[in-house]
């Protein structure tokens, strides 16, 4: 039985970016004070400053930015994270990325086989899609950094 894929948060990505960019995140830009909100904004403008709060519409984000910080995840987290006490620890890269054309930082796992050593502050990472989690039924789908011409 072929497992069906899922994004982790429905609405947060795509795969297929409607300006044919292949996987992106998606945000929400307000059309009277332009800002841009990741996670996205369906009911009202986050921007104190907007003269008044206009229409919020879904835009892709950028594929790039440059690494703003990044970390290892070492060691199980304690309750309530879940997971499985019996299967064998795997450390995580977290990264956090400002994107090229917002301006904003995004905070995400780097793609397999890239660690702390393979990352530098302002190095150029893109977003791809990648695999958070497999279950019997199915394949929980989210978003990774991965340095630009990088081999992961």
């Amino acid at each position: 039985m072929a497992r069906t894929r899922t994004p982790v948060v429905s609405g947060w990505f795509t795969e297929n970016a409607p300006d044919g960019g292949g996987f992106r995140l998606l945000g929400t830009r307000c059309s009277a004070c332009t800002a841009v909100f990741f996670p996205r904004e369906d009911a009202f403008c986050r921007n104190p400053r907007c003269p008044g709060g206009g229409e919020l519409a879904e835009v892709p984000l950028s594929p790039r930015g440059r690494v703003w910080s990044y970390t290892d995840g070492r060691y199980r987290p304690p309750a309530p994270y879940v997971s499985d006490p019996a299967a064998p620890w795997e450390p995580y890269t977290l990264v956090a990325v400002e994107l090229e054309a917002e301006g904003m930082v995004v905070l995400g796992q780097a793609a397999p086989g890239v660690g702390v050593a393979d990352l530098a502050v302002g190095m150029e990472v893109e977003v791809v899609g990648g695999v958070l989690h497999e279950d019997a039924g199915t394949t929980w789908t989210t978003w990774l950094f991965k340095p630009v011409g990088g081999a992961a």
